[in-house]
């Protein structure tokens, strides 16, 4: 299953934190700066812990350089395998 979210993402900030605000819109505040990718590879790593799921199923589809993005959650295979050996 896959689901896009709308994420605004906030940089330099004192510490790393999502809040809600609607259905599928997201305010992410973090650490890094915006150069080098940094800032991206930390939105995945903290995305990755909120919602559960292995970084390798988090894709930024829009907004690589901005920050309004677009990103896919989707279920990884892992996760697929993990249920049907339950």
């Amino acid at each position: 299953m896959k689901v896009k979210i709308q994420v605004t993402v906030k940089t330099k900030s004192k510490i790393s934190e999502i809040s809600h605000i609607e259905h599928t819109n997201y305010l992410v505040r973090l650490k890094s700066l915006p150069i080098e990718n940094f800032a991206n590879k930390e939105l995945i790593e903290i995305l990755s812990k909120y919602f559960r799921i292995p970084q390798s199923s988090i894709k930024i589809l829009k907004g690589l350089k901005s920050k309004n993005k677009l990103v896919e959650l989707s279920e990884g295979e892992d996760s697929n395998k993990r249920e049907k050996n339950i």
